[in-house]
């Protein structure tokens, strides 16, 4: 009992030495950025979780990284209908989760918009329970529970036709993203087309569904003359905001290099301050996706430096007619990040 006592007494004593220390870390980083002055205020307009455009944001915040470059963020959520509207009127000039199709579509409508860098490599599949379904091709006929608005869902499209199917025979019950796990759960459709994180809390719920090969990494290293990275979701901003304020954009790309970061290096700790409602055995889930992260595709860099791979992805969008056009050049934030 004793020895059982003081191993507690030591595992507490470390914690609070923990704790002490990460405070300690933030107290430097919240003075080097109060030597540089007032913070800078900007507001992020954000899908609402679940979402990767929310994945960052509350580290960012519960670590004070925006401090730590001088800038003070509020993010907004919002569903990805509003989101899109709001954020393409102008009424937010930086937009969180920005996905690169949709930057690439307002651009070809002729909302002057810039993707700046980028936080997310595309992934997404397709989940069933029904043994009828073994291919992308087998949902013919069938009903798909999809989040229709979503460019994750525009990016499966041009992953299925790649793969055979005619995707004009899916009959799509459209949905809300966070609505799409409960179809999932419920079996309330042949199939469910999702992403992270929402793969990963499906699956500690249901172990039994399955996911469908797309064959995503062949189809896209053919398509894209040997590529291998998808530039998928980043932050964005219009294009007189963006040309006025490269210094922001520099202070706003080291702060979600530095969440992204620190969340990898501590999973654990992370996930609990992405999803503090979820149940603990939903945050040790995601804190194993954020370790593995072959599904998650964290991997930042400016859109210049990638402007190759954001070519690629453009070129997709057109071979789904997602485009009538190719979006310019012009989309692409062409100075450095960092």
């Amino acid at each position: 009992m004793h020895d059982a006592g003081a191993g507690r007494c030591r595992r507490a004593g470390a914690r609070k030495a923990q704790h002490r220390n990460l405070q300690s870390s933030v107290a430097r980083r919240l003075h080097t950025a109060g030597d540089q002055g007032t913070l800078e205020k900007l507001n992020i307009v954000i899908f609402s979780p679940p979402s990767l455009g929310a994945f960052i944001p509350p580290v960012i915040k519960a670590q004070k990284f925006d401090q730590a470059n001088g800038l003070d963020l509020t993010f907004s959520e919002r569903t990805p209908d509003a989101y899109t509207t709001q954020f393409n009127s102008g009424e937010f000039k930086i937009g969180g989760s920005a996905s690169l199709q949709t930057i690439g579509l307002a651009d070809v409508r002729g909302v002057k918009v810039k993707y700046l860098f980028n936080l997310f490599d595309f992934w997404g599949t397709v989940v069933t329970s029904r043994d009828n379904v073994k291919t992308v091709k087998d949902i013919e006929g069938k009903q798909l529970a999809a989040a229709r608005s979503t460019t994750n869902y525009k990016m499966f499209e041009f992953f299925a036709t790649k793969a055979g199917a005619d995707v004009s025979k899916f009959q799509v019950v459209n949905t809300a993203p966070p609505g799409l796990m409960s179809y999932a759960i419920a079996d309330r459709a042949d199939a469910i087309q999702i992403w992270e994180p929402t793969y990963t809390l499906l699956k500690a719920k249901k172990p039994s569904v399955r996911a469908i090969d797309l064959g995503i990494g062949k189809i896209w290293k053919a398509f894209s003359g040997g590529g291998t990275r998808i530039p998928y979701l980043g932050v964005a901003a219009h294009a007189d905001w963006a040309d006025q304020n490269p210094e922001l954009i520099k202070k706003l790309y080291a702060t979600y290099q530095q969440a992204a970061e620190w969340l990898q290096k501590n999973p654990d700790a992370a996930a609990p301050l992405m999803f503090p409602k979820a149940s603990p055995e939903d945050q040790k889930q995601i804190a194993a996706l954020i370790r593995a992260n072959d599904r998650l595709g964290i991997s930042m860099g400016g859109a210049n430096e990638m402007r190759k791979e954001i070519e690629a992805v453009y070129r997709s969008g057109m071979e789904i007619k997602y485009f009538p056009s190719m979006p310019s050049a012009a989309s692409i934030y062409d100075k450095p990040v960092q």
